[in-house]
Parts: C-alpha cells; sequence; structure tokens
C-alpha cells in the first residue's frame, strides 16, 4: 500500500498494525496517551495503524493485512469465536507479529466469560491471581539484554506507577524473560508478590514474533525514556522490519 506525499511523489508504508484497545475505563488515560504517541511514531517511522474497539471485524481475511498486532490495553476474554480463531492462526503459524500490554495477562473468568486456555498457554501456563490496587513505584531489571527488545534499554530503570499483576505461578518455565520486577523495591511495601516476578517475555513456542509488556496502566510511562525504547524495539522486532 501506497499514499501520496506531494505532487509527483509515492511513498510506500513499510508495514501496518492492527491495534486493539478499550475505549473506556480507567485505563484509558494510558490508551489516549499511547494513541497519540503511536501516531505520531508511524508518521515518522512510515507504517501505518489502524484502531479497533472491539473484536467483532477480526477474522482470517482482516488480519491479512496486518503485520504487527498490538492488544494495546485488552483483556483475553470476550472475544468473538471467529476472532479467537483467527488470532489463534495468526500466532501459531506466524503470519504476523504480537505485542501484548497489561490486560493481556489478565487471565481467568472475569465478567461472565470462561478463561480462554490457549491464551493462558500462549501467556505461559497462568492464570491472573491478584494485582496491586493502590499501586507502587518498583525498579525493573533486564535480563537478557541482547534480545532486539532490549536493544539500548537500561539494566535496570524506575517504573512510577503500576499494579503489578501477581499470577498462579511464574511463567518462567515456558516463556523466554526479557525483564522482571524486584519485588523488594516496591514504594510502598506490598505483601502482593510472586517472589520470581517477570513482567516482559516472549513466547519462542509459536512462530509469530511475540513480546508481552505487562507495563501498561499509566500515561506517564510514555514520560520514561526506557518504556518508549522497550515499545519502539518491540514494535520493529515483532513486525519483521528488524
Amino acid at each position: 500500500m501506497a499514499y501520496l506525499v506531494g505532487y509527483g511523489q509515492i511513498k510506500v508504508l513499510r508495514f501496518h498494525v492492527l491495534v486493539l484497545y478499550e475505549n473506556g475505563g480507567h485505563h484509558v488515560a494510558y490508551t489516549k496517551a499511547a494513541k497519540r504517541w503511536l501516531d505520531k511514531l508511524a508518521i515518522d517511522s512510515n507504517f501505518s495503524v489502524d484502531y479497533y474497539q472491539n473484536t467483532e471485524k477480526i477474522n482470517d481475511e482482516l488480519l491479512k493485512k496486518y503485520q504487527l498486532f498490538i492488544q494495546l490495553d485488552y483483556p483475553p476474554y470476550g472475544w468473538t469465536p471467529a476472532a479467537a480463531k483467527s488470532f489463534n492462526k495468526y500466532i501459531e503459524e506466524g503470519s504476523g507479529g504480537w505485542i501484548g500490554f497489561h490486560h493481556a495477562s489478565l487471565l481467568g473468568e472475569f465478567d461472565g466469560f470462561p478463561m480462554w486456555d490457549w491464551f493462558s498457554g500462549f501467556m505461559g501456563g497462568i492464570r491472573w491471581k491478584n494485582y496491586i490496587a493502590t499501586f507502587v513505584k518498583a525498579q525493573v531489571n533486564v535480563e537478557d539484554p541482547k534480545h532486539p527488545v532490549m536493544k539500548g534499554v537500561p539494566v535496570s530503570f524506575i517504573v512510577k506507577k503500576e499494579e503489578f499483576y501477581t499470577y498462579d505461578k511464574s511463567p518462567r518455565p515456558e516463556v523466554h524473560v526479557l525483564a522482571s520486577v524486584d519485588e523488594n523495591t516496591y514504594q510502598p511495601h506490598s505483601d502482593i508478590n510472586m517472589g520470581d516476578h517477570p513482567v516482559i517475555w516472549t513466547n519462542e513456542h509459536v512462530k509469530a514474533r511475540n513480546v508481552y509488556i505487562f507495563m501498561g496502566h499509566s500515561p506517564i510511562l510514555f514520560d520514561d525514556e526506557a518504556y518508549r525504547k522497550i515499545f519502539v524495539n518491540a514494535i520493529f522486532w515483532a513486525s519483521g522490519i528488524n
């Protein structure tokens, strides 16, 4: 696909991104900040972004248009059967890449929906257990600085405000962990912890390039250079450009 940028000039887009997001709830401020940031990055880096607020239009034919699927802040439940089947195929066959944030690990029985077992397996066989509703500041440590998603990211950085989820177990045995949060650095202190607490990881058992980045609640994340760098790296790696 191409578009005109001036008389006699045609600019060819590098790739196309589908973004699935929730347009409501208390995460909406993060979503709005992410959309502004993504739109600017798309213009500067020459790719397109299409936004969807539900899964009703997601099917095999639609996904053929996109090299990257970003689950910006959308849970793994309440999807249409067709969308769930097509997404499963997209990931298993490596038709495109995937980046998931925050709510993508909200795995369990919520709002009257059962847990999506395939998605739980994709995320490392985990089930959501609890979260820090009062928020904390914490240090995140990079575990694999050589991975493309972590390129140029400091070995540790501070997340100023997050409601870190806990799960029934660590996903580590089933995924490749790229970064984890040091629960000893929580400010204020919280007893809601896991011990081993990955927050960025990739599942290497599927064909699609994929990365889950837990942090995705507050718009202030986009003020942080390390977070922006991880997001940019993830986009170009998962889309297959890098």
